[in-house]
């Protein structure tokens, strides 16, 4: 079994953002920070953070085994639960996601509060500060 804690982190909504991912396992434990390269609303970070987790897997063929899927992102949780959401620009991340989900023999997806997705926060931080000093050399740049 694979245990996969995501968050996100977003400076305004949308605006520039970053992905943390935590994969636990026997004898793992890996960390990922991800700068996002578009703006996004936190909600669409957060279904990013679980893509780019389950892509990470998929590439690194971590994929025989049953995977659990936590995040703090209540409306994510539920969308993917449910295989619905009310909000049609988030129909193409749920249908990627449930496409690679089909990668896994099985999965379980469960919200946890922020206070025990504390790892995933911390790097979803460190990949949004990424995203932010990116974009002040890239204005940087624009002004030279």
């Amino acid at each position: 079994m694979l245990r996969m804690y995501t968050d996100a982190s977003t400076k305004s909504n949308p605006g520039p953002s970053g992905v943390g991912i935590i994969i636990i396992g026997n004898e793992l434990h890996i960390q990922l920070s991800f700068p996002l390269e578009d703006e996004l609303s936190n909600h669409q970070a957060e279904f990013e953070a679980i893509s780019s987790g389950l892509n990470y897997l998929i590439e690194n063929q971590l994929t025989n085994h049953t995977l659990v899927i936590y995040s703090d992102s209540k409306i994510v949780v539920s969308a993917i639960e449910r295989n619905y959401v009310k909000n049609n620009l988030f129909n193409i991340y749920l249908s990627f996601i449930n496409e690679q989900l089909k990668s896994f023999p099985s999965f379980i997806i469960q919200w946890i509060p922020e206070s025990q997705n504390k790892e995933a926060d911390h790097f979803a931080r460190q990949a949004l500060n990424k995203r932010l000093k990116i974009l002040l050399n890239k204005q940087k740049n624009e002004k030279d």
